[in-house]
């Protein structure tokens, strides 16, 4: 197994539970938080997500962490539900974790990323 496929494999570990398309619409739903990390060039080839806040990957933390002074207004507390969306699935686990370390200890990612969003039938 290589490094990267085991930083994730342990990322994963941590999170426990991610979360499919339905439970990822429900958490949104219930007043959570989906973040979309995923580049612009796929946003505008793919579409995005109604609602989803749009942060770029290397600004996560900095957008995210509720005590920051660069944070989005949607960023008001440690307790958010907040799921993590790229692509296919795989930067969204470490993405998420990061999140955790911060203190975010709702934070998951999306299994399968935007293309399981949009498989579902909700993009």
């Amino acid at each position: 197994m290589s490094a990267v496929d085991e930083l994730l494999a342990r990322a994963r570990r941590e999170l426990g539970h991610r979360v499919g398309p339905r439970e990822a619409a429900a958490v949104q739903e219930a007043g959570g938080l989906l973040v979309d990390i995923r580049y612009a060039e796929l946003r505008e080839r793919d579409g995005t997500i109604p609602g989803a806040l749009i942060v770029e990957r290397n600004e996560l933390e900095w957008r995210l962490d509720p005590t920051g002074e660069h944070r989005a207004p949607e960023a008001t507390h440690h307790a958010l539900p907040v799921v993590v969306i790229c692509n296919e699935g795989y930067a969204s686990s470490l993405a998420a974790l990061s999140l955790r370390h911060l203190g975010l200890h709702r934070a998951t990612d999306l299994a399968g990323g935007f293309q399981a969003w949009r498989g579902a039938g909700l993009g």
